[in-house]
């Protein structure tokens, strides 16, 4: 008689464990962004008898060259903010099971409502006093005040958000996923870096494009910095380092954070597929991707994917993902005795 082999289910048939820390992700994707949304309109109506009538509404590559009633502008903002919280609360509410979405969703939820708020709020503010509204400076410092207060509420906000909870499983790892021929007191590691072709010249023309519109906008220094930044973003994004070792699976991006690490007792089994990137993710960078799948897919091809416990699944495209998902099984088998 033969005994059957353990098979994993396919990802499309498992499934879905709970979504862990939901009330942190209502909080910090949705009831913040609210209030931030809330105060954008609040802050203007309490000025109301302080601003000139109309306000200056825009500011083009002369200084301020549209003017209108400020009630639109500021309500027409806090919309725009809930409707991008709401949708981010979604995704981190519903499929959130892995730590890296939420921490993104909120990073993103809390950067666009707190960029959004303090460039209309900030426009208005620089104007109560004014008799009229041609008299109003440049905009330059309530951008760079929007950029930098954004960004600390966006890590802050990600910095809150738990990491997932302890999943560990002493179930053995099937005896069908692929090993490698270590002996019982031989220590081994596997490490790989994969990158976006071109992302260096992709960073470099993002930055000069973003300077070059904050020169002829007359918001250079916004421009510069921003540019900056967004540059380094996407050098830094575009770049990860995959490694294996007796932790478990690190992956983490050029600057080093954020880490996302596997622990072996978590690892059900390690396996290599190919990845579509836009079908399958929509696109590249973290994604989340179809049954629940999360990943960082930087390109299409190859990708080791770790079925982890709790029915949560991550993978990362990078070369040589079969001798990496062997030694992964092979360190988590160990770890069941």
């Amino acid at each position: 008689m033969t005994t059957p082999t353990p098979q994993l289910p396919p990802v499309d048939a498992r499934p879905r464990p709970a979504v862990p820390y939901r009330g942190r992700t209502t909080l910090l994707t949705l009831l913040l962004p609210l209030a931030i949304a809330a105060a954008t309109v609040a802050l203007p109506w309490s000025w109301r008898d302080e601003l000139p009538d109309p306000v200056a509404t825009h500011w083009g590559t002369h200084g301020v060259d549209g003017f209108g009633s400020y009630e639109p502008q500021v309500i027409v903002t806090a919309a725009i903010i809930a409707v991008a919280a709401i949708a981010l609360w979604a995704v981190g509410f519903f499929a959130g099971r892995q730590a890296i979405i939420r921490r993104t969703v909120v990073g993103i939820s809390l950067w666009f409502a707190g960029l959004l708020s303090i460039v209309v709020v900030g426009g208005l503010d620089i104007q109560r006093g004014l008799a009229d509204a041609h008299d109003t400076g440049s905009l330059n410092g309530i951008l760079l005040l929007s950029f930098g207060v954004a960004t600390v509420l966006a890590l802050g906000g990600a910095f809150l958000v738990p990491g997932d909870p302890a999943q560990p499983s002493s179930d053995p790892v099937p005896p069908t996923a692929a090993r490698l021929p270590l002996g019982a007191g031989e220590a081994a590691s596997w490490v790989q870096r994969v990158s976006t072709r071109g992302y260096i010249a992709l960073a470099v023309g993002v930055t000069a494009f973003t300077v070059f519109i904050g020169v002829l906008t007359r918001a250079w220094i916004f421009g510069t910095v921003f540019g900056l930044v967004l540059g380094a973003a996407i050098a830094s994004f575009m770049r990860w380092t995959v490694v294996v070792d007796r932790d478990g699976l690190t992956v983490r991006p050029g600057i080093g954070r954020p880490r996302i690490r596997i622990p072996l007792d978590e690892v059900e089994s390690a396996s290599v597929i190919d990845v579509r990137p836009i079908a399958e993710f929509g696109g590249y960078g973290v994604r989340g991707g179809k049954g629940g799948r999360v990943g960082v897919v930087v390109r299409k091809g190859e990708a080791l994917q770790v079925d982890r416990t709790g029915g949560r699944v991550f993978l990362v495209t990078v070369d040589d993902a079969a001798t990496g998902a062997a030694l992964l099984n092979t360190l988590a088998a160990r770890t069941r005795g």
